[in-house]
């Protein structure tokens, strides 16, 4: 469960750096992208591992 867990943990400590010059902030749709990424890949990594029955 950390390293599900950690996906989004990472996206959201680069988001919360308020950079500049980052794109994605000047962006409309920037922090939607970036929550439907942290939920992708988040819900890719549970299927990975379920399917691994790690979980």
């Amino acid at each position: 469960w950390a390293a599900i867990l950690f996906a989004p943990t990472l996206v959201g400590t680069i988001y919360g750096m308020n950079f500049r010059r980052m794109p994605e902030l000047h962006w409309v749709l920037g922090y939607p992208f970036a929550i439907v990424l942290m939920a992708v890949v988040c819900t890719s990594l549970y299927v990975i591992f379920k399917r691994k029955d790690w979980l």
